[in-house]
């Protein structure tokens, strides 16, 4: 039983499991400003078999609200999250490409953080800034916030900077980077303008195949 919580207002979560961003009635920014509950927010899908908290640019406006309040802005989606996260096995909480409101939201009410990352040397300068985050969360707000693991994307073994990132990675975080890789692959690629996960696309491409080896690592 799993629950997507998309909190990034590009939606590119919720695009990418076939709902059409623009269309939704609630949302995640809703949760967020107590306009509704997460339960009521809350879509069941049939393919993937999954629950989705949508989101799309009124997640923006939702921050800004939160930036306007004085006490307990951090701890909205935690709060929003506690009637609802006995009902599944995973919460995945997809976060926007910054350490914004939104993020600090997202990493308060996390138990893990999974970082995926291309190997190149500004991922590296991001690197270090989340995990200074990350540690300013665990000592304020959340004493249980761990890194679950580092996963590096989008991975060309061909390419000898990529090789040089992944064992700098390796050498600082040691079993905290997953062995397993996920490739540069074109039907991975393509999976987001068909509206449908890799796996839904082609399970037998090699970008699908390193995501199910991610799923066994993990678990």
């Amino acid at each position: 039983r799993v629950l997507l919580v998309d909190l990034d207002p590009q939606g590119n979560a919720t695009m990418g499991v076939g709902v059409e961003k623009n269309e939704i009635l609630r949302g995640a920014g809703d949760v967020l400003v107590g306009d509704c509950t997460a339960q009521q927010a809350t879509l069941v899908l049939e393919a993937p078999t999954i629950a989705l908290i949508p989101s799309n640019q009124d997640l923006t406006a939702a921050e800004v609200q939160l930036l306007g309040l004085a006490v307990g802005r951090e701890l909205k989606l935690r709060n929003a999250l506690k009637t609802v996260r006995d009902d599944y096995d995973f919460v995945l909480i997809d976060c926007p490409p910054a350490l914004n409101m939104l993020t600090v939201n997202a990493l308060v009410a996390a138990d893990s953080v999974l970082v995926p990352m291309q190997c190149e040397y500004y991922a590296l300068e991001g690197l270090s800034d989340l995990v200074q985050t990350v540690k300013k969360v665990r000592s304020h707000l959340n004493p249980q916030l761990e890194i679950e693991g580092l996963l590096r994307t989008m991975y060309d073994p061909r390419n000898m900077l990529a090789k040089q990132v992944s064992a700098q990675l390796q050498q600082h975080f040691g079993n905290k980077v997953y062995r397993t890789v996920i490739p540069r692959n074109v039907r991975l690629a393509e999976a987001p303008s068909h509206g449908v996960p890799a796996l839904g696309l082609d399970k037998a491409s090699k970008g699908a195949q390193a995501y199910l080896a991610l799923a066994g690592e993990m678990l």
